[in-house]
């Protein structure tokens, strides 16, 4: 059976909580309901299931007319390197639109996979890093 991709609003957190941990991906995973919030106020949410069982997830804010934030693109070990990544991208910008820009910030082990998808670096980017 194929993959299955859609947007999806009401994910349920113990699902994603286990994702999360087979992807690999750090986030707080050991605290449900901070994750709970993280998913809930997300307005997009991409996933991609095989046979139900959820395998990779986009998860983004927008505003759908001038830009979309990737906050976390993430598959679980078992099927990364199957290019479930890319078509998670593909299905952000198939729903926001072509004239929606698409940011993210990577962690250091993802930096090559980005130019591949089509991202450019940006050096004109600042942060303030979470006190907790």
């Amino acid at each position: 059976m194929p993959l299955q991709f859609a947007t999806e609003t009401d994910l349920k957190t113990d699902e994603a909580i286990t994702l999360y941990i087979a992807s690999g991906i750090k986030r707080p995973t050991d605290q449900p309901e901070r994750m709970q919030r993280m998913l809930q106020h997300a307005n997009l949410i991409i996933t991609a299931r095989h046979q139900g069982k959820l395998v990779g997830l986009a998860r983004c804010l927008t505003d759908y007319s001038f830009v979309v934030y990737i906050a976390d693109l993430l598959v679980d070990k078992a099927w990364q390197q199957q290019g479930i990544g890319a078509r998670l991208l593909a299905e952000v910008q198939r729903v926001t639109g072509p004239q929606v820009q698409q940011l993210l910030l990577s962690v250091p082990t993802a930096m090559a996979y980005y130019p591949q998808q089509g991202f450019s670096p940006l050096t004109n980017a600042f942060a303030i890093g979470r006190k907790e």
